[in-house]
């Protein structure tokens, strides 16, 4: 089971792996030649967010996309958000090519810059929680409010600034399933191992989106699980 930080890089030593008769199955993130890749539905959480801005905003509005490190699961999360933005004639967006590198302290820069340069931004999608809190703490610093902030993960901390008086700007985030997703690639795996291929090499497991008026009935990360 990998999870790869460059998913083209690790390719030599997934193939090196596979020629010593290891079955090597990537988890969230795709990896290149892996025998199989179990990860959330990215292009579908992407879409979540953004749709949830859209209908804030009543499909009008100026919109950032604040992007991250260029793998597969950021790929195709930018990729949902775009489909939604672009089917809005009346959304503009201002930019969709910084990359906060996934981090709180990468949203936080990169949305300063943002707050700086442009003086009216209604919604901001970060493409994962870290970057979400980040950006929310660069509007607070700057006493910018009224800016709707979705992302995607549902991990712990978003799950706090959700049910946060004090971070109203952060709205929404489409859910991962971190323990479900590490099952299933183990099942998968073990399948593999005895001779049962999947129909397909990717395993797209859905999202759902966490709100503030949903977030009592979220199961989260961290909530106990039957194994």
């Amino acid at each position: 089971m990998l999870n790869p930080g460059d998913p083209k890089a690790i390719g030599a030593a997934i193939k090196k792996a596979q020629a010593a008769g290891i079955t090597v199955v990537a988890v969230d993130t795709a990896a290149e030649g892996a025998d199989a890749t179990v990860t959330t539905n990215n292009v579908q959480a992407g879409e979540i967010a953004c749709q949830y801005i859209v209908d804030k905003l009543g499909g009008k509005g100026d919109v950032i996309i604040e992007n991250g490190p260029q793998v597969s699961a950021v790929i195709d999360r930018v990729v949902g958000c775009k489909n939604v933005l672009s089917k809005n004639a009346g959304i503009k967006v201002l930019s969709n090519d910084q990359d906060a590198k996934g981090s709180r302290e990468g949203g936080l820069t990169v949305a300063q810059g943002y707050l700086t340069r442009f003086q009216k931004i209604d919604a901001i999608f970060a493409i994962n929680d870290p970057q979400a809190i980040g950006t929310d703490l660069a509007a607070r610093q700057q006493n910018r409010s009224g800016i709707i902030i979705t992302a995607v993960d549902g991990a712990p901390d978003i799950e706090a600034a959700l049910k946060d008086p004090n971070s109203p700007q952060i709205q929404a985030s489409a859910s991962q399933d971190p323990f479900f997703m590490a099952r299933r690639a183990v099942q998968v795996g073990v399948a593999i191992l005895k001779g049962s291929k999947p129909a397909s090499s990717v395993e797209l497991l859905p999202s759902k989106l966490v709100t503030r008026d949903n977030i009592g009935q979220y199961q989260g990360w961290t909530s106990a699980r039957s194994q």
